[in-house]
């Protein structure tokens, strides 16, 4: 079977499992080691400025303890009604947030635009008898594999902090948005206040890290950490792996290969495309019986509705093997 089904299901890379091997070593617990401890200085030599990054195992916390620190449990997060953290996560959100609301906002590719977030809290009152909103929270690359360019993001970030939010960032996909830009991770995160970083997808194994470009949320989001059950004893293994990954920008060149082999199965879609390829998940149309053929002849993706499928590349995807699909494709 050739797997395109998720970058989730992708092998760890080898310098991650050399780099958690090399902390296998005695060392002071949770995140005093010596390898965590780097964590600040090599993300904030990453990105240019002062920040603070906290290591954590799943994606889905790792959004929900970010938002946890920007957001009181009488408010509001503004997303776009397909974000992950209202379609995927299992009403994790609530559950993090003590009850704060998700709000539902419109947007082309998944993607939010200042407009899209106006029209939404505009019409709230500004009384307690409804819900105010917080923060904002996009997706880097978005749910449809789009990516924000730095204007958008610059300008999403103007928008929120002239009206008392923060802006929030789902990085679950940051590397393939930041590879498709062809940038560095400062212009991929533009001027947000906190970033999920993924790693998972990317070659790690359990790892992801919170960045905070705001030192001082970082102390309350570790406080949030360890009442979540997520501080972990042997904290040494999560950093190594991101720390091996930051490393002569591995997570870049995963990305930009995951990237490349997901636009070589994308060649034979044509009119097929659902959206832009600019990361590493391509929509398609495809009928039932069409999907069937493609499954029969070895490939595995997902549907996705009736009339449709998502294939997703990963780091060590197979150059042919993303070739042998796009000309199955074309073949239908």
């Amino acid at each position: 079977m050739s797997q395109f089904l998720s970058d989730n299901s992708a092998s760890v890379h080898p310098k991650v499992w050399a780099a958690m091997q090399a902390a296998d070593v005695s060392d002071t617990p949770y995140d005093g080691d010596a390898v965590s401890v780097r964590l600040d200085e090599a993300f904030s030599g990453l990105f240019g400025r002062d920040c603070a990054a906290i290591w954590i195992a799943t994606g889905t916390a790792a959004n929900c303890l970010a938002l946890s620190t920007m957001v009181q449990p009488h408010g509001g997060v503004v997303c776009h009604r397909e974000a992950h953290i209202e379609m995927d996560e299992g009403g994790a959100p609530g559950f993090y947030l003590h009850g704060a609301k998700l709000m539902l906002a419109e947007g082309v590719g998944a993607k939010l635009t200042p407009q899209a977030i106006t029209d939404l809290i505009d019409p709230i009152r500004d009384d307690v008898h409804q819900v105010q909103p917080h923060a904002v929270s996009i997706t880097q690359a978005s749910e449809y594999g789009r990516a924000y360019r730095t204007d958008e993001i610059t300008a999403l970030a103007q928008l929120c902090h002239s009206r008392g939010l923060s802006l929030h960032m789902d990085g679950a996909r940051f590397a393939n948005a930041a590879a498709f830009l062809d940038c560095g991770a400062s212009q991929a995160a533009g001027p947000v206040d906190a970033l999920s970083f993924g790693f998972v997808k990317n070659g790690a194994m359990n790892a992801e890290a919170i960045v905070f470009f705001d030192p001082e949320q970082a102390s309350l989001a570790r406080y949030r950490r360890k009442r979540a059950g997520h501080l972990q004893s042997k904290g040494r293994f999560l950093a190594a792996q991101i720390l091996a990954m930051l490393e002569d920008d591995l997570w870049l060149a995963n990305a930009r290969a995951a990237n490349a082999a997901a636009a070589a199965l994308s060649a034979g879609a044509g009119e097929r495309l659902l959206h832009p390829v600019e990361a590493n998940e391509v929509f398609m149309r495809l009928t039932p019986d069409e999907r069937e053929s493609l499954r029969a002849a070895g490939y595995e993706f997902y549907d996705w509705g009736a009339e449709a499928a998502r294939f997703v590349a990963s780091w060590n995807t197979p150059i042919d093997a993303a070739e042998a699909l796009g000309k199955a494709i074309a073949s239908l």
